[in-house]
């Protein structure tokens, strides 16, 4: 029986108009389009614009100065590659530990300003109603 309905592997992937539930291949990668400013140094100026990224820029600053400062005092009374294994060091936990606080600085503070925002209408809505029941006493 080869004269079945279904059509076999190969008529099936020889076909011009592929079905729209098909999944793309896996060997087929995705493309994206990016935009480019056309230079190489544009580009990276781009891809690592440090100031649009909150508390990256503090964060490494403090990472930076806390790595000097300590990889100079270390250097001072040992060899210079553990001084910088201590200054490289220090600035990572440095960097990432200011880095996280700030974070958790961040989301505490949108947390508040969501209750405050959740609380205003109600509080206007307490002020009518109050408003409301005390002309009824008094009429």
């Amino acid at each position: 029986m080869s004269s079945s309905s279904q059509p076999s592997d190969s008529q099936a992937a020889s076909s011009s108009s592929p079905t729209p539930e098909a999944s793309p291949s896996p060997s087929k990668r995705m493309v994206y389009q990016v935009e480019t400013t056309g230079s190489r140094w544009g580009d990276l100026k781009e891809a690592f614009k440090i100031n649009e990224i909150p508390c990256a820029r503090n964060s490494l600053l403090s990472g930076i100065a806390s790595g000097v400062g300590i990889g100079v005092i270390r250097g001072l009374s040992s060899s210079a590659f553990v001084a910088s294994n201590w200054a490289m060091g220090t600035f990572v936990l440095i960097s990432l530990g200011s880095w996280t606080i700030c974070q958790k600085n961040r989301a505490d503070e949108r947390r508040r300003m969501q209750q405050v925002i959740e609380a205003i209408p109600k509080r206007f809505v307490k002020k009518e109603e109050g408003a409301g029941a005390g002309e009824e006493k008094t009429a």
